[in-house]
């Protein structure tokens, strides 16, 4: 579990310089740009293998915490595939789901974990899916409250876009990735 939560600690404490010390991300960007970019994508990269290898590691042997309804699984596969849209959503150009949703990443990671929590009950994940839901909270309402503008529809067949490239994404989770990276298969 010890490397669960360091993994959490440094992926998710590079996730929130925005939230907690926005002059000095600002400062390291006005400096360099392509080195905050670089130093950031190396400590998040560091952080999700962690993540992943405490995550698998603690999960055999980690505590049942509650027992999760009967159509939590299904439920989870929903919010889940919703989850990759609007992560697809969030890259690219401005469709309408971006300029309505504002934040498709953060919402699309609440509701990542949120299926997660209603289809796992045991501590390993309580504590993984748990974190991320927290962390996607406090950061969706520092970036409300930094009232940035609207962005605008540039092209809206971005979102025909997000939802083809969510779908198939998803479709390779459930039918085997997910199995292959994280060893345990969706469908059950």
């Amino acid at each position: 579990m010890t490397i669960l939560i360091l993994g959490l600690v440094v992926f998710l404490g590079i996730h929130s310089v925005r939230i907690l010390a926005a002059p000095l991300r600002d400062a390291q960007i006005a400096a360099s740009e392509k080195r905050w970019k670089g130093l950031y994508s190396l400590i998040a990269g560091l952080g999700f293998v962690l993540i992943i290898l405490g995550w698998i590691a603690a999960r055999p042997t980690a505590p049942q915490v509650y027992d999760p309804p009967t159509w939590g699984r299904h439920a989870a596969m929903g919010l889940v595939w919703i989850a990759f849209i609007l992560l697809a959503g969030s890259n690219g150009p401005v469709g309408r789901i971006k300029a309505t949703v504002r934040h498709p990443m953060l919402l699309g990671t609440i509701a990542w974990a949120s299926g997660h929590l209603l289809a796992n009950g045991d501590l390993a994940s309580v504590v993984l899916f748990g974190a991320f839901l927290a962390w996607a909270i406090l950061d969706l309402i520092s970036a409300v409250n930094r009232k940035e503008p609207a962005p605008v529809v540039t092209k809206p067949i971005a979102d025909v876009i997000a939802v083809a490239a969510g779908t198939v994404l998803y479709a390779l989770f459930v039918v085997g990735l997910h199995r292959v990276l994280f060893g345990v298969s969706p469908m059950g």
